[in-house]
């Protein structure tokens, strides 16, 4: 069976999204992921800040990457993300995604999306489809 990083280590040799972002790999563990960005012009709004995608995006991949860590290609079927504090260029997120509940199908994980100086900028919480295909 393969580790939660070489689990991850395929994801991200075919995510080429995650890779534009330039997203970093903090930890990676059975149904634990931390991952970083840097935030950075071409990622902003017409307000100058951070497009709600940008969070959005690497919580997305955190999701990802902690839900399929255990060795089992699953899928979202249900993300919702509220934003509480503006992030500028510059700032550097960091996206904690935990598990929160894992069945036979389905998994629930929370993900805190903080910025560099640890101050809480979004809240994910991400429902994923757990499929019969192993990795």
């Amino acid at each position: 069976m393969k580790t939660p990083k070489e689990i991850v280590d395929l994801m991200m040799n075919d995510d080429s999204f995650s890779k534009w972002m330039g997203v970093k790999i903090d930890a990676i563990d059975a149904g634990i992921c931390v991952l970083r960005a840097t935030v950075n012009e071409e990622m902003l709004n017409g307000f100058r800040i951070a497009h709600g995608g940008i969070s959005y995006s690497l919580a997305d991949s955190a999701l990802a990457f902690a839900s399929n860590s255990r060795g089992v290609q699953c899928v979202s079927i249900e993300t919702s993300i509220s934003h509480v504090k503006k992030v500028l260029e510059g700032d550097v997120l960091i996206a904690k995604a935990r598990e929160v509940y894992r069945g036979k199908t389905t998994g629930i994980y929370d993900v805190e999306i903080v910025n560099q100086n640890n101050l809480l900028v979004a809240l994910f919480k991400g429902t994923v489809f757990i499929t019969d295909k192993k990795w």
